[in-house]
Formats: C-alpha cells, sequence, structure tokens
C-alpha cells in the first residue's frame, strides 16, 4: 500500500496550486493533508470521508483550500488558492482504514496510519 503526493512547487502569494494523493493497493476510509512548515510541528490542515465525502478545513484555510475526491482514480485532492507565504510547508497526504473516528479524532495525525512521503509548497511574498 503506498500514498503517492505530487502538485507541490512555488508560488507567488495570491496563487493557487492543486496537491493530490493517490493510494494504490487499496481504498481507505479516511483522508488527510498535514503539513510542516520548518521549525514548526505537523499541523492539520483537512480531512474527508471516502464514502460520504464529508469534509472538515483547518480554520486556518477554511475558504482558501478545498479536499475532494475523485472515486475513479482512486485520488484525493488539495485545491489551495489565495495562498499566503505561511501556507509554506511540506505537505503530507495520510490515510486510514478505520471508519468511525470522531471528526475531533479525525484532525489528529495520530489516527492516520499510513503518510505519502510530503510534497514542498513555496509561497513568496
Amino acid at each position: 500500500v503506498q500514498l503517492q503526493a505530487s502538485g507541490g512547487g512555488s508560488v507567488q502569494a495570491g496563487g493557487s496550486l492543486r496537491l493530490s494523493c493517490a493510494a494504490s493497493g487499496r481504498t481507505f476510509a479516511r483522508y488527510g493533508w498535514f503539513r510542516q512548515a520548518p521549525g514548526k510541528e505537523r499541523e492539520f490542515v483537512a480531512y474527508i470521508r471516502w464514502k460520504t465525502g464529508s469534509t472538515y478545513h483547518a480554520d486556518s484555510v477554511k475558504g482558501r483550500f478545498t479536499i475532494s475526491r475523485d472515486s475513479d482514480k482512486n485520488t484525493v485532492y488539495l485545491q489551495m488558492s489565495s495562498l499566503k507565504p505561511e501556507d509554506t510547508a511540506v505537505y503530507y497526504c495520510a490515510a486510514d482504514g478505520t471508519y468511525h473516528v470522531r471528526n475531533d479524532y479525525s484532525r489528529l495525525a495520530a489516527y492516520y496510519g499510513y503518510w505519502g512521503q510530503g510534497t514542498l509548497v513555496t509561497v513568496s511574498s
């Protein structure tokens, strides 16, 4: 089982990027995006429940980022718009096969058993 994250790059403030997370080998119950800026702890960005499509976004990205899924491609996306320099970080996709996890727990990295390799997003001012 592998999670392959892609789509990172360098963009100016106000620009957009779309990250992809392709899962091979199986479909998971929940997928999440986390990010880690230099010198900071990893933080939650967004998650999606595969069956229902329900989503949750961190307040820091709400209205600017959107997590979504493509069932045919077994891929989860993170559309990022109105990017800010403080969005600069390595972005990680994560997944877990456990259903019925509380919303607040689904924002915690510890509740994801599979992780992609990370993709760097750099936003310049």
